[in-house]
């Protein structure tokens, strides 16, 4: 089977990465997509374009031959940064390692995706055919508009397969924890702290009282953490403050924390410790964790399988952060994560990706999905 070049693979990752696609940057996320568009329409595959006035738009990629394709493959085309990130450190190689905005999550992934399903086609394979490919618009931020699409795409698939980066050393993803975010709205009655302070009610104490409460409800040896991580209020420093804001961020690593802890966070928030304040809550745990079980373990076996004929000594990992295998995964769909190439650092300015991992995980993206569809 021929793969493209490293060469080709680098051209086509430079046009990506030096396109700002941030997740509420649609302009440039719809780019993007349209690039991808016109790429895969070279190798035979139409487009189902689902527009989306506040996101980018999804695209659902099958080939014009498909009938009834039972392996879905998910890519996001957002990145977390800023528009204009692009301009100012824009993608470039330094020794073996390539760099840019959303370099290794995850616009070399959209590379290895492409370059895999070419070399199927000119092989042949009619593999290629069996594949739906599914570009997000908004995992960055949770999925909110790309949930409900994913989870319809994944229904009655043999397996999904996860083009989030692999990790540092290689590894896939087989487990991924859930979470989600609450806003604390707190509102107090201001006072001049040094005048009348008695007649003030202090949003900030009664923000920190619940801090502290939320707080202890994490439980590290269960895989739960409640983390109060921004803060804010008050007016000015000789005023009892009337409005303070609380942000957090929640984690869980099986479905059956979900429903206990949003009850006890309701519970916490349905009562002021500080009189006379009172407390908006709003969020939800969002997204479900991806749990390692016996359909992944099957899957990744799979592809470890594949790996070993490639003399790739693949491992697995489980991992803090959320991704959008988490949906399928949920609804016991197969599915593996971290499909993608190598790298690493990602969210900030030294992300980077080996460069040499381009060409060995195509190759193990495109047997995956030939053994897959056999």
């Amino acid at each position: 089977m021929k793969i493209a070049s490293t060469v080709e693979m680098l051209n086509m990752l430079e046009k990506l990465v030096n396109i700002d696609s941030g997740s509420y940057h649609k302009d440039g996320v719809d780019r993007v997509g349209q690039q991808l568009i016109d790429a895969y329409q070279t190798i035979g595959f139409h487009a189902d374009i689902h527009e989306q006035h506040t996101y980018g738009n999804h695209i659902v990629l099958m080939h014009h031959e498909a009938t009834e394709p039972d392996i879905l493959v998910v890519a996001h085309m957002d990145t977390v940064f800023l528009e204009g990130t692009a301009a100012e450190r824009p993608f470039h190689i330094v020794g073996d390692r390539a760099y840019g905005p959303g370099v290794i999550d995850m616009k070399a992934s959209h590379v290895t995706t492409f370059s895999a399903l070419q070399a199927l086609l000119n092989a042949n394979k009619e593999a290629a055919k069996n594949v739906v490919v599914l570009l997000t618009s908004d995992e960055e931020i949770g999925a909110p508009s790309a949930r409900k699409l994913i989870e319809a795409q994944g229904a009655g698939k043999k397996a999904v397969l996860v083009m989030e980066p692999a990790r540092k050393d290689g590894s896939l993803v087989t487990s991924r924890r859930g979470g989600g975010r609450y806003t604390l709205k707190v509102t107090g009655k201001a006072a001049h702290s040094g005048i009348e302070p008695e007649k003030g009610r202090s949003a900030i104490e009664e923000l920190a009282h619940k801090t502290i409460k939320l707080h202890r409800l994490s439980n590290h040896e269960e895989g739960i953490s409640v983390n109060v991580g921004i803060s804010h209020g008050g007016s000015s420093v000789n005023t009892v403050a009337d409005y303070a804001e609380g942000k957090v961020d929640i984690r869980i690593t099986t479905q059956d924390q979900a429903a206990p802890l949003a009850k006890a966070i309701e519970n916490i928030c349905a009562q002021p410790d500080v009189p006379d304040t009172s407390i908006e809550l709003e969020g939800d745990i969002t997204r479900p964790p991806m749990e390692r079980n016996e359909q992944t373990i099957a899957l990744y076996e799979i592809i470890k399988d594949v790996a070993s004929s490639l003399n790739i000594d693949l491992t697995e990992t489980s991992t803090g952060g959320g991704s959008d295998a988490s949906f399928t995964s949920a609804l016991g769909i197969p599915t593996i994560d971290g499909m993608g190439p190598i790298g690493g650092n990602q969210h900030n300015d030294e992300e980077y990706l080996e460069i040499d991992s381009l060409v060995e995980r195509t190759k193990l993206l495109a047997l995956t999905i030939e053994r897959l569809s056999s």
